[in-house]
């Protein structure tokens, strides 16, 4: 493959310094699926695998002054949106979006870390759900981040489709609602687009290596979407890549350990 031909994806997402998850996690998983990954930060964030101590957010200026050249000088096939932790965070970015059409854009509406901390505020949930989701190919929520985009509690499978059904209503073309963070023996994630449901099951992995894991899985969806692979291709290939770098995680840290982004099982 010549260097013309990779796919370019570009993550816009938070610096997590210990790099399992945030923008340099995004950039790993681009590179282990074999595309080009450009990297925006929205915020800088002071944590380890244990805890998030501190944030310091981008202005909107900051974000949209590290869009601009961007765009202006790569062909972006995909994207990914991670951490957008205030309203003038996504604003930035939804103007960018509107300005400059970009044929796949997944949104992981990342609300708490790993370890337990709040990273976004409510006025910027909103204003997602108000004017990013409506330009996303995907939104890839866990059930709690679901729980807080609709007020309803996800308790078990049917009253995920439930919840995802109304995510679709904001206007994304399809949502994954990811079940991995919950205490149960199978790691089942829900697929709803207008095409209908699909249920991505896997036997649970019980681990403490897991710092990143959404960012990682949507990462993946980008570049295999980037790839030109179809949505249910990309999502059972991301989970089954997620599985990968969880099995082989190299247990460093001491809290919540980051993934092998480049694990031997990569599926492309």
């Amino acid at each position: 493959m010549t260097m013309n031909k990779i796919p370019v994806v570009l993550a816009i997402a938070g610096l997590d310094p210990s790099a399992g998850a945030g923008v340099l996690a995004d950039i790993k998983t681009i590179s282990g699926f074999g595309c080009y990954g450009l990297g925006v930060a929205t915020s800088l964030t002071m944590q380890n695998t244990c805890e998030v101590s501190g944030a310091i957010h981008q202005t909107g200026e900051t974000i949209s002054r590290q869009l601009e050249p961007l765009f202006e000088d790569f062909q972006i096939a995909a994207i990914k949106t991670g951490m957008l932790p205030t309203a003038e965070a996504v604003e930035a970015v939804v103007s960018a979006l509107r300005a400059n059409p970009v044929p796949h854009i997944v949104v992981d509406p990342v609300a708490r870390s790993t370890s337990g901390s709040e990273l976004i505020d409510g006025k910027a949930l909103d204003a997602s759900i108000r004017m990013l989701f409506p330009l996303a190919s995907l939104v890839t929520p866990n059930w709690e981040e679901a729980g807080r985009i609709t007020g309803i509690t996800v308790r078990d499978e049917a009253s995920a489709e439930q919840v995802a059904r109304l995510i679709l209503s904001h206007g994304p073309r399809a949502v994954l609602l990811k079940g991995g963070d919950i205490d149960a023996e199978s790691a089942t994630d829900l697929l709803v687009d207008p095409d209908g449901t699909v249920s991505y099951r896997a036997a649970r992995i019980h681990s403490r290596n897991t710092h990143g894991t959404g960012c990682a899985l949507s990462s993946a969806v980008a570049c295999m979407l980037a790839r030109g692979a179809t949505l249910r291709d990309a999502i059972a290939i991301a989970k089954n890549y997620v599985r990968q770098a969880i099995l082989t995680a190299p247990g460093i840290g001491h809290g919540n350990g980051p993934l092998n982004h480049f694990p031997p099982e990569r599926g492309v």
